[in-house]
């Protein structure tokens, strides 16, 4: 593959199907990732031109380096997802004290469900929350008009439940029961 600049468009398009086969379908391109979602960084450039995305090892580390999410870890000749995974893999994450609140960002229309079921991990392993409103809102904002949640993280890991925090800061948690949750009030003053 001949060298070519790296724009943002490009740099996109590389995360995406990154995310994609190192979150999602690892299978779709032959690639098989280890129990920690780890796979080697040659074996994974090699199966994506094999399957028509070429990119380069310089192209990866921009991508990896670049992300203002973090959302790729290298270790050595390996890379990894930092988290959201929808395929079984085991991060070792060790247990980890949240802070007293961490926040959800989320879209008005699933409000009713998360009052009735909280929040639930879907189609990954866990409940993705973060540390600061900031980052909640821009998590939001991907779906549509951002709201953001508050959770008692204090309470619930006094009541047991148990935090990891990924590599990029993301907060996981298997779910968040709805009596742990603080909604913003709406424009007409119902909670």
């Amino acid at each position: 593959m001949e060298d070519r600049p790296i724009d943002d468009r490009r740099t996109v398009r590389v995360s995406k199907y990154l995310s994609k086969h190192l979150r999602h379908q690892p299978e779709r391109i032959g690639l098989a990732l280890d129990e920690g979602g780890w796979v080697e960084i040659d074996t994974l450039i090699a199966a994506a031109a094999a399957h028509g995305f070429r990119f380069t090892r310089e192209e990866l580390d921009h991508v990896v380096a670049t992300n203002d999410k973090r959302r790729f870890a290298v270790d050595g000749t390996r890379i990894r997802a930092s988290q959201g995974h929808s395929i079984e893999v085991e991060l070792g994450l060790p247990p980890a004290t949240p802070p007293p609140y961490l926040y959800h960002g989320t879209v008005a229309g699933s409000l009713e469900a998360i009052r009735a079921e909280g929040l639930r991990p879907m189609n990954r392993h866990d409940v993705h929350l973060s540390a600061d409103r900031e980052t909640a809102t821009r998590v939001g904002a991907r779906r549509g008009r951002p709201v953001v949640l508050s959770v008692d993280a204090g309470a619930m890991h006094r009541d047991g439940h148990v935090f990891h925090v990924s590599a990029n800061g993301v907060w996981l948690t298997r779910e968040v029961p709805p009596w742990y949750l603080r909604f913003p009030e709406s424009r007409h003053g119902a909670r």
